[in-house]
């Protein structure tokens, strides 16, 4: 075996390739929970929209996704992710830089605004920075293909590639260095093991804002939006559903007892939710969705996540009872009854899978967090649920007062960059782009199969726009 402190061929001076802090089994499970992370969004996520959206939208909704995917790393290692996890700028920001260097990648990772750094061994990052960076960017940009799921099927793709880095620079950061880098919901002691504030209500407020500033879909897209492939819909959200391993199992920063827990919790809420999702749909429509299953799989498994490694496995199943039946309730009754949610056209219903679902799970966090599961993860002190002694509910109304900042802050600095860039760019395709769909705004379709109709090429001057004849139009 060859000697840990051995130094790498080609260096005269610098660090061992397995130095002293170096924990071999926390990097590896670090590096494993972050490309799990990774596949949520590609190709989780990418799959899954290709196969639940209209045909003519199969390639547009997977390409938005492809782009965020890629185009929020630069923009984490030049500046967004020390903006997140970095020293502290302003109460609810950190000061941005480069994490691009061998000096800062290689260095035993830290936290520098939280008690993360050498309280006792399991609060001890014991890898690189490098693994830190890479498994923080997986939740960044999972969280922004999130987002998209409300504009899917009308938002300009041009404009889509100029929003993703401003909201990852502008909100984003915000939220994750308020809640997990050091800022100030997480030295009053708000509660968020995963990402149910940072990731998943960020991005349903977010998304239901831009669903907003963008406008709605073409009226015979809202009214008939069929999947064009529910078994291709079926395999992203496996991935999407394994992935969340280590999308929660990966938070205690350590292949700890905590992370094992986290990750039993998170499938006991996932298929609970997805079981109660069905037996409603069973109930008032007398068949089982396949749409809802995937829908109520998401909702408990964002539920889930703000206590995954925090609660104990029977709170898990009434976390799951609970996201298998109010989401539901708000996206098949509700919206349908409120003006809002009728004006607002959120294509996938974000909002209710993500922004709903992460608030329950944020609130229940606060009655169910169990003191002893929180001194494994959280170094606040005497952190713990209002089930378990706290003050007068206290950590409950912490719990809501983070989502309505979370709420807040997404809604306004979404409008504006949203509002910025209509100055520069239109926010939506054209009408005659919205008819045609893929083809208008990538030149290429998602399926050439024969006998699905004829088509000329569109062009930009609109002269051949009426000559495509799609298969929905057939």
């Amino acid at each position: 075996m060859a000697n840990a402190s051995v130094v790498p061929s080609g260096y005269l001076q610098g660090p061992p390739v397995a130095p002293e802090w170096l924990n071999k089994g926390d990097n590896a499970w670090q590096m494993i929970s972050a490309a799990l992370v990774g596949m949520q969004g590609m190709p989780g996520l990418v799959i899954l929209y290709a196969g639940i959206v209209k045909k003519k939208w199969a390639l547009n909704s997977a390409f938005m996704a492809l782009f965020a995917f890629a185009a929020v790393m630069p923009c984490w290692v030049l500046w967004a992710y020390k903006m997140s996890f970095g020293h502290k700028l302003l109460p609810f920001w950190g000061k941005a830089g480069l994490a691009v260097s061998q000096d800062f990648l290689i260095a035993q990772a830290v936290l520098p605004s939280t008690n993360y750094k050498n309280i006792t061994q399991d609060a001890t990052l014991l890898y690189p920075t490098a693994t830190m960076v890479f498994f923080q960017y997986a939740f960044a940009a999972v969280t922004v293909i999130l987002l998209a799921g409300s504009v899917l099927g009308r938002m300009s793709i041009k404009a889509w590639m100029v929003f993703v880095p401003l909201w990852i620079t502008f909100s984003y950061s915000v939220g994750a260095f308020s809640v997990w880098g050091g800022g100030f919901l997480y030295q009053w002691g708000v509660m968020d093991y995963s990402g149910g504030y940072v990731v998943h209500l960020a991005s349903g407020a977010a998304g239901f804002t831009a669903a907003y500033w963008v406008g709605p879909r073409l009226r015979e897209d809202r009214e008939e939006f069929p999947p064009n492939n529910l078994l291709l819909s079926l395999a992203g959200a496996g991935i999407l559903w394994m992935g969340w391993t280590g999308f929660n199992g990966g938070d205690p920063f350590s292949a700890n007892v905590d992370s094992s827990m986290a990750v039993l919790n998170t499938h006991i809420c996932a298929s609970t939710s997805l079981l109660v999702w069905t037996c409603w749909d069973v109930i008032f429509f007398k068949k089982p969705s396949v749409i809802g299953a995937i829908q109520g799989m998401i909702t408990g498994l964002v539920c889930i996540t703000p206590g995954a490694g925090l609660v104990q496995g029977w709170a898990a199943l009434v976390m799951g009872i609970v996201s298998g039946t109010i989401p539901w309730y708000t996206m098949m009754v509700l919206s349908k009854k409120l003006p809002f949610l009728q004006v607002v056209d959120d294509t996938l219903g974000v909002i209710h899978t993500h922004a709903v679902a992460g608030v329950l799970g944020g609130a229940l966090t606060g009655l169910f967090a169990h003191p002893d599961l929180c001194s494994l993860f959280l170094p606040i002190p005497k952190s713990k649920g209002a089930f378990y002694g706290g003050r007068g509910g206290v950590q409950f109304w912490k719990q809501l007062a983070g989502a309505c900042f979370i709420i807040g802050w997404n809604v306004v600095a979404t409008s504006i960059i949203l509002c910025g860039i209509k100055l520069l760019l239109p926010l939506r395709m054209t009408e005659a782009e919205l008819k045609i769909g893929d083809d208008a705004a990538h030149g290429e379709d998602a399926y050439a199969l024969i006998g699905q109709g004829q088509r000329e090429k569109y062009t930009q001057n609109g002269k051949n726009n009426d000559a495509f004849q799609s298969e929905d139009a057939v």
